[in-house]
C-alpha cells in the first residue's frame, strides 16, 4: 500500500471512529508500527501546514450540531403546539382570535421579565392580530411559586382582572413577598380568601407541572423565553426582533 493509500485509509478509520462507527477489524490490522508512525507524521505535518482544515472542520461540526438542534426544537414545537398555544389553564391577552400566537415563559421575580413589560405592551399596541399566551414558570424560589399559584387562581376566578394583577406585580418596585402579592390582588378586585382557596386546585397544579415539563422539553433554563412560530427565543428581546419574528410566523 502506498503512503497516499495508507493516509486516506487512516483518515477514513479516524472519521469512522469519531462517528462511533467501527471500521473493518481486519483492515485495522494492515498497519504495522512503522506505518502507523509514518501516518501520524504525515497527519501532524499536514495539519501544521494547514491549520485552517481544523478550524473548518470544527465550524462545520458546530453548524451540523446547531442544525440538528434546531430541527429537534422544530419537531418539539410541532409536537407540543396545541398545549403551548391552547391550554385552557394558560392566561391569554392580546387578540384571542389573533393570527399569530406569541408564548412567553416568565417568572414574577425575574428582573429581565419585568424589563420586557413595556416592550410587550408596545408590541400588542402596534399589532392587534397577536394572541399572547403566558406560561407561568416559577423557578426563582418559593415566592415565585406563591405568585404563580395566586395568579393562576385569579385567572380561574375572573380572567378579566388577570392582566391588571399581572401588570401591577411586574411593574411593582421593591422586594416581592406574599403580603404584597395579596395586597395587589385585593387592589385589582380579587377576594384574597377566595384566591387562597384555589391556589392548590388541581387545575393550578396541572398548569405548573405542564409548564415545567414543556420548559424541560424545549431546553429552557431561564426566563423570559419566547415561542414565536418555529423559534424559541431565550432572554430579553428588543421590540424590532419580536416584530420580525411575528411577521416571519405569519408567512
Amino acid at each position: 500500500m502506498t503512503f497516499r493509500g495508507i493516509f486516506f485509509a487512516a483518515i477514513a478509520s479516524f472519521v469512522l471512529a469519531a462517528l462511533n462507527l467501527s471500521p473493518n477489524p481486519a483492515a485495522a490490522q494492515t498497519f504495522d508500527e512503522s506505518q502507523k508512525k509514518a501516518i501520524e507524521a504525515i497527519i501532524h505535518d499536514y495539519l501544521l501546514a494547514n491549520p485552517e482544515v481544523i478550524l473548518k472542520s470544527v465550524r462545520e461540526h458546530s453548524q451540523r450540531q446547531e442544525m440538528s438542534k434546531q430541527d429537534q426544537i422544530k419537531q418539539k414545537l410541532l409536537k407540543f403546539s396545541d398545549i403551548l398555544k391552547n391550554n385552557s389553564g394558560s392566561p391569554v391577552t392580546g387578540n384571542p382570535k389573533g393570527n399569530v400566537t406569541v408564548v412567553e415563559f416568565f417568572d414574577y421575580r425575574c428582573p429581565y421579565c419585568k424589563k420586557m413589560v413595556p416592550t410587550i405592551e408596545q408590541l400588542l399596541k402596534d399589532d392587534k392580530d397577536i394572541r399572547y399566551v403566558f406560561k407561568e414558570y416559577p423557578i426563582l424560589g418559593p415566592v415565585s411559586e406563591i405568585a404563580t399559584r395566586a395568579s393562576l387562581a385569579m385567572w380561574s376566578i375572573d380572567p378579566a382582572k388577570y392582566m391588571a394583577f399581572h401588570t401591577a406585580v411586574m411593574t411593582s418596585r421593591g422586594q416581592l413577598d406574599e403580603a404584597r402579592i395579596f395586597k395587589i390582588a385585593q387592589q385589582v378586585g380579587y377576594d384574597a380568601d377566595e384566591v387562597r382557596g384555589k391556589m392548590k386546585d388541581a387545575a393550578v397544579n396541572n398548569e405548573i407541572a405542564t409548564n415545567m415539563r414543556l420548559a424541560g422539553e424545549l431546553g429552557l433554563s431561564g426566563t423570559p423565553a419566547f415561542i414565536i412560530g418555529q423559534h424559541v427565543v431565550p432572554g430579553a428581546v428588543d421590540l424590532a426582533t419580536l416584530k420580525q419574528l411575528v411577521q416571519a410566523a405569519r408567512k
